[in-house]
């Protein structure tokens, strides 16, 4: 498995030093992100790191494990101490990616004990600024004519992002196919060099680019538009009513960790999301935190598994494509 870069988000002791017998948390604590830097999920993990940090006392260090649609990083947490030291934060594709690749050798409702749900947001349809498409149904229309020869990017297989693909796919009766990348950041700067036709992509990592005018936005994922961009549909409103495909996001630790470290991890996200400052930045790229309870998370995940399980299905998406 590839080691990703460690970012300490203060002055740190060694791990080694943690004490064994202390109060948890006694020492430094891996936060686990499956992707490159620059995505969504590490947006999201960037901005909720220093906040858990001063809470908790010690260092949290943001660990990149990418890879394999986000199954290295995850099986490196499966395999690591139940100790509530090495953590996951990972976005929908946690529950997806088992009925997808057979490299996901787990079950996400097994092998992981949820903490919480940190929260969702909407994806942005994107295209190249420069391009010739305005509206998603210029997009759509060229798509129709052209089989095949417009290609979606995609920051993972089995990621949010892809699912919206897929689901668009079959609602628009087009055949786009995906191409995946090693998380969103590659896969936007691939989009925005012309070498793909377009993505669906969470607004952490796809707003920037739209308020910098490299990218456009042709339309919004969630059944509501967006205050930060009041003029951009939905596409829903596009011509696919019902359509509401957000990215969520969840922290996990490996089967077996105690109860009492679970309780205190939720709880600490809780007062975390609420903070100024991480409150004021989750914020600004539409994400709506909600640091559900360890049980409410664990119902939440298993309705999602059920909902991406008919929607596979349903677009005939293949495993290991």
């Amino acid at each position: 498995m590839c080691g990703g870069a460690l970012t300490l988000l203060a002055g740190t002791a060694p791990f080694a030093s943690r004490a064994s017998n202390g109060s948890y948390p006694s020492g430094p604590i891996r936060l686990v992100v499956p992707f490159p830097p620059g995505g969504s999920v590490d947006t999201v993990a960037r901005t909720i790191g220093p906040q858990l940090q001063e809470q908790l006392g010690q260092p949290v260090v943001i660990e990149n494990r990418p890879g394999a649609s986000s199954v290295i990083g995850a099986q490196y947490v499966k395999h690591a101490k139940s100790d509530g030291y090495t953590i996951l934060l990972n976005a929908s594709l946690q529950v997806a990616n088992p009925m997808l690749l057979s490299t996901a050798t787990y079950d996400p409702m097994k092998d992981f004990v949820p903490i919480t749900g940190i929260g969702a947001q909407p994806q942005l349809v994107l295209v190249r600024a420069d391009g010739p498409y305005k509206t998603l149904a210029d997009l759509l229309n060229d798509a129709r004519k052209r089989p095949r020869e417009l290609q979606w990017a995609i920051a993972a297989f089995g990621a949010a992002g892809h699912l919206a693909c897929e689901l668009l796919n079959v609602e628009a009766k087009i055949q786009m196919p995906v191409v995946p990348y090693k998380g969103g950041a590659p896969a936007l700067v691939d989009l925005m060099g012309g070498h793909v036709s377009a993505m669906i992509e969470p607004m952490a990592s796809a707003y920037p680019h739209v308020k910098a005018g490299r990218l456009r936005a042709l339309a919004v994922t969630s059944d509501k538009r967006l205050p930060s961009l009041p003029d951009l549909p939905t596409v829903a409103e596009s011509g696919f009513p019902g359509f509401d495909m957000p990215s969520w996001y969840g922290l996990w630790v490996p089967a077996g960790t105690p109860d009492s470290v679970v309780d205190r991890l939720y709880r600490e996200m809780q007062k975390a999301v609420q903070a100024p400052a991480v409150a004021n930045k989750l914020a600004s790229i539409a994400f709506l935190p909600r640091a559900s309870s360890p049980s409410d998370f664990t119902r939440y995940t298993a309705s999602e598994l059920s909902k991406y399980r008919t929607l596979i299905a349903q677009a005939n998406i293949k495993a290991d494509q």
